[in-house]
C-alpha cells in the first residue's frame, strides 16, 4: 500500500502540472457541440477507436467543468489507483502469501514486480495524456482483475456459487473495459494464457485444466469478444488510409529497442518534444545495451531458478511484440516518423503483462537438484545458502537504482510535457472571452501549435469553448472585431484588403441604399469564406441581408447612426449583395474591405 500511495502522489504531481493536449481538445469540442448521451457522440469512431465510455467520461467532465483541467486530472489519478490496486490483487493471487503469515523472499519479489509496474516509464505517457489515459487505464485495471479471476478458477476449490459470481463480474469488467478501449479485446487471450501457465504444474495437461475449470468464463468472455469485435469492425475506420508493412516492422522494432528495452533500466532519461508532437524518449546506446543485458540476465536467472519459466518468458515476449503490430499498422505509412514509437504511449498494457510474467515466475516452484521433489512442490524460502542470503540486499540495491533511474526519466518527461502552449493558451483565452462576453465574436482556429487544422471543426474556438458559460456568442457577424492572438489574449482584429469597396454617393442625411443593391468590388473573388468590413450610416435600427454569389445570405442587425459592421460570407463574385429587410431602413455605406481576419497589429492598425 505504501508503494501504491507513493505512486499516486507522484502521478498526482504529474497530472497536476499537466494540461489538455491534442485529442483532449477534440473530445472537448465534440462534447461541446453534441448531446453527450447521443449515439452521434458516444459511437463516433475517433481516429479508428471505438470508445463510448471514454467519450461519456469526457462529455460529463466537459459539461461539469468545461476547459478546466482539475477534473480530468482527478479522473486520471482515480483510474490509476483502481488499476494499481487491481495489479496488486493479481500479483497476490498468482503469488499468494505464506499460510503462516511470515514474509519470505518470494513476498519481497512480488513487491518488486509491483514496483516495476508502478514506476516503470512505460506507463507514464499513457497516464498523463487524458485521452490516452481514458483508454488504457481501464484496460489495465480490467486485465489485472480478469487475470486474477481466471487464476482463481483454474486453481480449483471454488464452489459453484462463487464461480458464477466470478464469471458475472469478469464479464461486466470486460464489457466496461471494451467500452473504454477496443484494445481490451487482448484481455481474453492474456487471461487464458495466464490460466494455462498457472495450471502448468497440475497432474493433468495445463491446457485441459485451464479450459475445463474456466469453461464458463471463456464461454461468456468469448461471446462478448466476438460481439464487440463485430461492432468495432462495423463502426471503426481504423483501416482507412495508407499502410506500409515495412514501416510497421520498423515501428515495432523501434518500439522494442528504443522504448521497452531502455525502460527495463528506468530509461530513457532524455525526453524531447517537437510541439505539437508529444514527448519522445531518446535513450543513448549505452542505456539500450544495458537494457538488453539486464533482460538477458533476468531470463537466465529465471530459467535457472524457476521451473517452467521459459513458457512464461515466451508468452510475455510474444505479447509485447504482437500487441504493437495493430496500432503500428494503423499509424504506418511511407511518411510516418519512426520517433512515433518512442512516445511510449502504446506500452502500458505491455508493462502489465511483463508484471504478470514476473509474478508467474516468482510463484513457480524452484528448480531443485533433488529428483524426488515433485514439480508442484512449494518453495522453501526459509533455507538460505551464502549466495541466497545476499539475494535480498542485492535485490533491494538493484531496485533502488532502478527506482532512481525511473525518477530521472519521469522528471525529464514532466519537464518536456509541460513545455506546451496549450494550457496557457486555454487559460488566457478563457479570461479573454469572459472579458468580451458582451460582443459577438467570429469563430477562429486554435493556434497551430495547439491543434492543427486536420482536426477541423474541433480546432475552432466555438467548439473548444462551446460549453463555457461566461463567453461571447459566436456568429457570422459582429459590430466589434476582436480576435484571440496565438497566446489566447484578446486583441483588435482587422480585415485584409484583398478587395475594396468605395463609399456610396449619398450621405448620412441622404442615404443612397433604400432597396436591394450591389456594392462593387475592385476585382473578382474566388469561392471562399470571406470577411466584409463595412462602415455605414443607418436612418434607423433594423436588419440588412448580405451575400456573395453562390453563397447563403446572412441577416445582420444594424443600429441607427454611424457604425461599422463585420460579416463573414461564403461565395465568390465581383460585388457584395445588400438588401434592407426592415421596412423604411436606408443606408449610406462608407469604404469597405473584403478579405481575411487578422490581428490588427499585422496591418499596422
Amino acid at each position: 500500500m505504501a508503494l501504491i500511495v507513493a505512486q499516486l502522489v507522484i502521478r498526482g504531481w504529474l497530472a497536476g502540472t499537466g494540461n489538455f493536449y491534442w485529442d483532449d481538445l477534440i473530445l472537448i469540442g465534440r462534447a461541446s457541440t453534441q448531446p453527450i448521451l447521443s449515439w452521434e457522440f458516444l459511437g463516433h469512431s475517433h481516429d479508428g477507436h471505438f470508445m463510448p465510455a471514454a467519450f461519456l467520461v469526457a462529455g460529463v467532465s466537459t459539461v461539469l467543468a468545461p476547459v478546466t483541467w482539475a477534473l480530468p486530472a482527478a479522473t486520471l489519478v482515480v483510474l490509476q489507483a483502481i488499476a494499481s490496486l487491481a495489479v496488486w490483487r493479481m500479483i497476490r493471487t498468482v503469488v499468494p502469501p505464506a499460510a503462516d503469515g511470515t514474509t519470505s523472499r518470494r513476498d519481497l519479489a512480488a513487491l518488486g514486480a509491483l514496483a516495476f509496474y508502478l514506476f516503470t516509464p512505460m506507463t507514464v505517457a499513457g497516464f498523463v495524456w487524458w485521452a490516452a489515459g481514458l483508454n488504457t487505464l481501464p484496460m489495465q485495471a480490467a486485465m489485472a482483475w480478469i487475470v486474477a479471476d481466471a487464476v482463481i478458477l483454474v486453481r480449483g476449490d471454488v464452489d459453484p456459487r462463487r464461480a458464477r459470481l466470478i464469471v458475472i463480474r469478469s464479464a461486466v469488467v470486460f464489457v466496461v473495459a471494451l467500452a473504454f478501449f477496443e484494445k481490451s479485446l487482448f484481455i481474453l487471450p492474456v487471461a487464458f494464457a495466464a490460466a494455462v501457465l498457472a495450471a502448468r504444474f497440475s497432474d493433468r495437461p495445463p491446457l485441459t485444466v485451464a479450459f475445463v475449470r474456466g469453461r464458463r468464463l471463456w464461454t461468456v468472455l468469448g461471446i462478448v469478444f466476438v460481439a464487440w469485435a463485430l461492432a468495432f469492425v462495423s463502426i471503426s475506420d481504423a483501416t482507412a488510409g495508407e499502410h506500409s508493412i515495412s514501416q510497421t516492422a520498423h515501428l515495432v522494432w523501434r518500439s522494442i529497442d528504443n522504448a521497452v528495452v531502455p525502460s527495463l533500466v528506468g530509461g530513457p532519461w532524455d525526453w524531447q518534444r517537437w510541439v505539437p508532437s508529444p514527448p519522445m524518449g531518446f535513450a543513448p546506446v549505452w542505456m539500450i545495451v544495458a537494457g538488453w543485458v539486464l533482460a538477458a540476465a533476468l531470463v537466465v536467472v529465471a530459467v535457472r531458478l524457476r521451473t517452467g519459466a521459459i513458457a512464461v518468458l515466451i508468452c510475455a515476449a510474444l505479447y509485447v511484440v504482437v500487441a504493437q503490430i495493430p496500432v503500428m499498422w494503423n499509424r504506418s505509412s511511407a511518411n510516418t516518423a519512426l520517433e512515433l514509437a518512442q512516445t511510449m504511449r502504446y506500452l502500458p498494457d505491455s508493462a502489465l503483462v511483463l508484471t504478470l510474467a514476473a509474478a508467474l515466475i516468482i510463484g513457480a516452484p524452484a528448480r531443485r537438484d533433488v529428483p524426488a521433489a515433485p514439480r508442484h512442490a512449494r518453495v522453501d524460502d526459509t533455507s538460505e545458502s551464502p549466495m541466497t542470503a545476499l539475494a535480498v540486499p542485492a535485490g533491494l540495491l538493484v531496485g533502488a537504482v532502478l527506482f532512481a533511474s525511473s525518477m530521472l526519466s519521469l522528471a525529464s518527461y514532466q519537464s518536456s510535457w509541460t513545455d506546451d502552449p496549450t494550457g496557457p493558451y486555454l487559460d488566457n483565452a478563457t479570461r479573454a472571452l469572459a472579458a468580451n462576453r458582451d460582443h459577438r465574436m467570429f469563430d477562429q482556429q486554435l493556434p497551430l501549435e495547439v491543434l492543427l487544422p486536420v482536426a477541423f471543426p474541433e480546432n475552432q474556438i466555438s467548439h473548444t469553448f462551446g460549453r463555457v458559460s461566461d463567453r461571447p456568442e459566436f456568429g457570422g457577424w459582429t459590430d466589434r472585431l476582436n480576435v484571440l492572438d496565438p497566446a489566447g489574449n484578446l486583441t483588435a482584429g482587422a480585415v485584409t484588403p484583398q478587395r475594396t469597396i468605395v463609399a456610396g454617393r449619398g450621405t448620412c442625411a441622404r442615404p443612397e441604399l433604400t432597396g436591394p443593391a450591389d456594392l462593387r468590388l475592385d476585382g473578382p473573388l474566388l469561392r471562399w469564406r470571406w470577411t466584409l468590413a463595412l462602415t455605414y450610416c443607418a436612418n434607423r435600427s433594423g436588419e440588412v441581408e448580405f451575400s456573395l454569389d453562390g453563397g447563403s445570405p446572412i441577416r445582420v442587425p444594424v443600429t441607427a447612426g454611424l457604425h461599422a459592421v463585420y460579416v463573414q460570407l461564403d461565395g465568390s463574385g465581383t460585388a457584395v449583395h445588400v438588401r434592407p429587410i426592415t421596412a423604411g431602413l436606408a443606408l449610406h455605406t462608407g469604404e469597405g474591405r473584403v478579405g481575411e481576419v487578422v490581428d490588427a497589429a499585422l496591418l499596422g492598425g
